[in-house]
């Protein structure tokens, strides 16, 4: 049976929205599925309304432009809920039932009584993710929210691997991908000044990715096919050796092959 997500993302300008919604699009194509996506923003400045759609599947998918009717809707920030900062809506509006609410906070949100009522009358599932939490927690930044938000999702449609997540990830980064707009040009510039050097960009951005993947696993959200995904040890000693890891982490050194008689 073809499985098939039409998903809506709505943020604010600055948060990466549409880059998000690149990376997962090539995240689903590198691990031999099929995706298209349509990008949608009006002025290209900070907190502003943007959205994205993605069409991810299995099989292929002849269908492009504005989703109405989406699947999965992606929160980027509270404020697409409380106060109307989206192109859409109520922020729900076309969800399908039993369709996915992925929801950036901390915890539950205080929505409005018919808000609540509607989505229960159309059996949405909200799951509340401290994507910018875990950014900060992860990267010692915000800006790689939308990395978290696209592990999870990755997880929770089951239609990218966290291979084709990393290689999304590192085209971006190092220029095989292309850029939507001037907007995610500047945003990149901040954010590569935060970091001496890409490698450290991209390692970043994949753990924080990971930390998103991981939590959909955790919490029961993710595909049943989906695993946790664990730091490589190449990669947990890379952060030691680099400063990045919290005070109580040290090398982790693997086993040495020994001679026997």
């Amino acid at each position: 049976m073809a499985k098939r997500f039409n998903i809506r993302m709505a943020g604010v300008g600055g948060q990466g929205v549409v880059t998000g919604s690149h990376i997962l699009s090539t995240a689903v194509i590198n691990s031999g599925g099929e995706s298209t996506i349509v990008p949608f923003y009006g002025s290209e400045k900070r907190m502003a309304p943007v959205e994205s759609y993605v069409r991810v599947s299995d099989e292929p998918i002849y269908e492009i432009g504005e989703i109405t009717f989406p699947h999965i809707i992606i929160i980027f920030h509270p404020q697409v809920i409380t106060h109307g900062k989206s192109y859409t809506m109520p922020f729900y509006f076309g969800l399908k039932e039993d369709g996915i609410a992925l929801i950036n906070n901390d915890g539950p949100m205080n929505l409005h009584k018919d808000q609540a009522r509607e989505l229960e009358e159309r059996r949405a599932k909200l799951y509340y993710f401290p994507a910018t939490k875990i950014s900060l927690e992860v990267a010692g930044m915000d800006l790689a929210t939308n990395m978290a938000l696209m592990g999870c999702i990755g997880a929770i449609t089951g239609l990218a691997t966290m291979a084709g997540l990393e290689q999304a990830v590192k085209d971006r980064f190092l220029g095989k991908g292309f850029v939507v707009s001037g907007g995610t040009a500047a945003l990149d510039s901040v954010v590569e000044r935060k970091f001496k050097k890409k490698q450290e960009l991209i390692e970043k951005n994949v753990a924080v990715m990971r930390a998103g993947w991981n939590y959909a696993v955790d919490h029961g959200w993710a595909a049943a096919n989906i695993k946790r995904v664990e730091e490589p040890v190449a990669g947990w000693n890379y952060a030691v050796d680099h400063g990045w890891a919290a005070a109580n982490i040290k090398r982790v050194e693997e086993p040495v092959a020994t001679a026997t008689a």
